[in-house]
This record gives structure tokens, C-alpha cells and sequence, in this order.
């Protein structure tokens, strides 16, 4: 069985070789489209083995961590000199009651007004940052989007002005220039309240001084928030939760109804898509297409007028996800909450994503319980909270490809 990074070697030479493929100017259609073909199945296959070992992969550091193998959190507090960490790793183990008045300086206790043995506690920066960098796995959102930081989560408006349709005038001698304002808008930029439901954790698991007991719960309560917000930044309603780019952006190409496109996409319709953003965006070198997993299986079978692919595979080199896959010469963001093609679906965007804001308010908070209902099965909780939100600042930015309702 060939290991994980040999799958990733094997992928990046096929990769590699498509795009020179693809690149040709003597491409001859009749004799390199199977070429081409054929790559793009080796690939896929590929990308499924490694689906299967990053799953198992996964499932071996749960059990690891329930093993108590790694390294501890205290210690590795200890090699880092970081007294915040070494006070959270602390806490994480034995709660409020574990910290003497030193502790308590180093931290600011947020303990519940209800149950005394339920405390909170603001995790160091280290922790959080690391947080919010982990979130950028889940979804794709926080990968293309941008993220500004701040420090309360008062309400907050985000100015706007769409200037593609300004134009200057031609005037002749002595004769007084035209009035015409710049006209300036708002978005409202707010932050609301995530959780990551309680994750529960054996009181062995704690007692076990081997025990990563830091990256145990951090990868939970990261996964749980990475998808729930990616969920939101991309398809919220904006009512009660943020707006979604999907929701807020404006539609560029509505499949016509009696055509293959009510789960498909043609050549013509992704030309026209990519077109339907203005070219001021476009020369800006910040646009791409995002969509679903699905969709992109899909679009790499898609071949241009003169039968020649318009999706070229990504590769690794040395950064993982440093070449990504490119459709009309545009880089692919996978986004697993988007839409797989269906009826009346909003199944693909494209623009320049740096148009939406995430904000992200404070510091992500941290609570420990261990009131009867955790005692009583041997567990103590955990639960994060976070307050973020997000907003498209210019709906002519990013446009969306709605499949044929019939």
C-alpha cells in the first residue's frame, strides 16, 4: 500500500503533466483529449485514497489521544516558556480550583453566575490565534475571504461605493464641470454567538499526565466552529445570522429551463459567468470560482469549442494547496456548504471573494463543567463560544450560476 506522501508525489507529477498537457500549442483534440481524460481519473482516484487515509488517519489520533500517548499540554507549556499556556493547560485539567492567586493574575476568570463549579475562562492569544487559523480548514471561506479582528462586538456598519459605472466628461474651454458625487453606502457588519456544543471528555483522559489534553479538546471545538460558521458566511440568511456570500451576491447566469443544466453546467454558461463580473474586479488578479466537491468533479470533464479541457488540476509544491486547481485560467475554492447542482440551485460563484468581510469580536471563550450530570458518567464538559460574523460589502463583486429549474 503506498503511503500518504507517496499519493501526494504520484498526484503532483500527474498534475504537473496535465497542465503542460494543456499548455501545448500543437494540443491535437483527437489524440490528447484521452490523454487528458485518462489523467483526470488517475487523479480522482488519487484524491479518494487520500480521503480514506486522512479519515483513518483521524480516527487513529482519537484513538491515540484516548490511549493517553503524546505530549502533554502542561509540558509543552513548560518548553514554550508561555505562562498562558501553562495556566490553560492547567485549568483544562483541573478547573478554577486547580489555580492559585498567581494563576488568576495571569487570567481573566469569566466564572457562571448560576453554578459555581461551571467557570469560563478567555484562552491566551497563542491558543485563540491558532483557533482562527484552524478554522480556514473547514469550508474555504476564511481562505478567500477578509478577516479583520476587533475588539468589541458593538454593532458596525462597513462603508461601501460602487464606482464601475463612473465616467469622467470632455468639456470644452471656460466651461464648468459637471457635478456628480461619489455616492457611498453601508453594510452592516455584526457579530453573533457560536458555540461548539458541549464536548464531553473522560475524567481519565484528564488524570492521564501523557495526554495532549490542549489539542484534544482545541481540534474538537475547531471543527465543530469551523462548520458552522463556514455554513453561515456561505449560505446565512443574514437574518438572525450573517449573510451569506451565496445569499447576498447577485446572480450572473440563470440557466435556461429545457436544457441539460438542471444538474449540469455548460462551457457557454461558465464563460458567461465569468464574464458577468466586471473586468475592473478581474484584471485586479483576485477572482475564482467556488463551489462544491461535486461541481468540481463535474466541471473537469467540461471541454472549450475546440474540444480542449478548461479545468487544469493543482498541485503541491512543497505547500499543500499552493497550486490549486484552475477552471477559465481562475483558481477553485471547494466549498462543501455550497449547493451541488440541482433545480433552481445557486451552485456556483465567482468574483473576487476578498469582497466579503469576516469579523471576527474578542477572544474565544472557553467554559468547563462539572456540575452532576457530567460527574455522574465520569466526564467533565467543555464548551467554546465565539462571536463572529459576515457580510458581502459589493454585491457586483461576486456573482452566482443558478441551475435550470426544469
Amino acid at each position: 500500500m503506498k503511503t500518504l506522501q507517496q499519493l501526494r508525489e504520484e498526484r503532483g507529477s500527474i498534475a504537473a503533466a496535465l497542465q503542460a498537457l494543456v499548455g501545448r500549442d500543437d494540443y491535437d483534440t483527437a489524440v490528447h483529449n484521452a490523454e487528458y481524460d485518462k489523467g483526470i481519473e488517475q487523479l480522482n482516484a488519487i484524491d479518494d485514497q487520500i480521503s480514506r487515509i486522512h479519515a483513518l488517519n483521524e480516527k487513529l489520533a482519537e484513538d491515540t489521544s484516548r490511549l493517553g500517548l503524546g505530549e502533554a499540554a502542561a509540558r509543552r507549556a513548560r518548553d514554550q516558556r508561555d505562562p498562558g499556556m501553562a495556566v490553560y493547560a492547567k485549568w483544562l485539567k483541573g478547573g478554577d480550583r486547580a489555580l492559585n492567586e498567581e494563576d488568576w493574575a495571569t487570567i481573566r476568570n469569566t466564572m457562571s453566575t448560576t453554578t459555581g463549579s461551571e467557570g469560563g475562562f478567555t484562552v491566551p492569544a497563542e491558543v485563540a490565534g491558532s483557533v482562527i487559523e484552524l478554522l480556514k480548514a473547514y469550508g474555504g471561506m476564511r481562505a478567500v475571504a477578509d478577516v479583520i479582528v476587533t475588539e468589541s462586538g458593538n454593532p458596525m456598519s462597513f462603508p461601501t461605493s460602487d464606482g464601475t459605472a463612473e465616467v469622467g466628461e470632455l468639456i470644452a474651454e471656460n466651461t464648468t464641470a459637471t457635478d456628480a458625487d461619489v455616492v457611498f453606502g453601508t453594510v452592516s457588519l455584526n457579530v453573533f454567538k457560536f458555540s461548539s456544543k458541549v464536548v464531553t471528555v473522560p475524567i481519565e483522559l484528564l488524570q492521564d499526565s501523557a495526554v495532549d489534553i490542549e489539542a484534544f479538546v482545541n481540534a474538537r471545538l475547531v471543527t465543530r466552529l469551523g462548520r458552522i460558521t463556514n455554513q453561515m458566511f456561505t449560505t446565512g440568511t443574514g437574518i438572525g445570522q450573517p449573510n451569506g456570500v451565496i445569499t447576498a451576491a447577485s446572480v450572473g447566469v440563470t440557466a435556461a429551463n429545457g436544457t441539460s443544466q438542471v444538474t449540469t453546467v455548460t462551457y457557454d454558461s461558465l464563460v458567461d459567468m465569468k464574464h458577468s463580473v466586471d473586468p475592473v474586479y478581474r484584471r485586479a488578479g483576485g477572482c475564482g470560482f467556488m463551489m462544491n466537491d461535486l461541481s468540481v468533479r463535474q466541471v473537469s470533464k467540461i471541454k472549450d469549442g475546440q474540444s480542449r479541457p478548461i479545468f487544469v488540476p493543482g498541485y503541491e509544491t512543497g505547500v499543500p494547496g499552493s497550486q490549486p486547481d484552475r477552471l477559465l485560467g481562475h483558481p477553485i475554492t471547494v466549498n462543501q456548504d455550497m449547493a451541488a447542482m440541482a433545480a433552481n440551485a445557486r451552485s456556483i460563484a465567482f468574483g473576487d471573494f476578498k469582497t466579503y468581510k469576516i469579523r471576527d469580536a474578542m477572544q474565544v471563550s472557553m467554559f468547563r463543567f462539572t456540575d452532576s450530570a457530567y460527574s455522574k458518567k465520569g466526564q467533565v464538559g467543555f464548551m467554546a463560544w465565539m462571536r463572529s460574523g459576515g457580510n458581502l460589502t459589493d454585491t457586483t463583486a461576486v456573482k452566482v450560476f443558478v441551475n435550470a429549474a426544469s
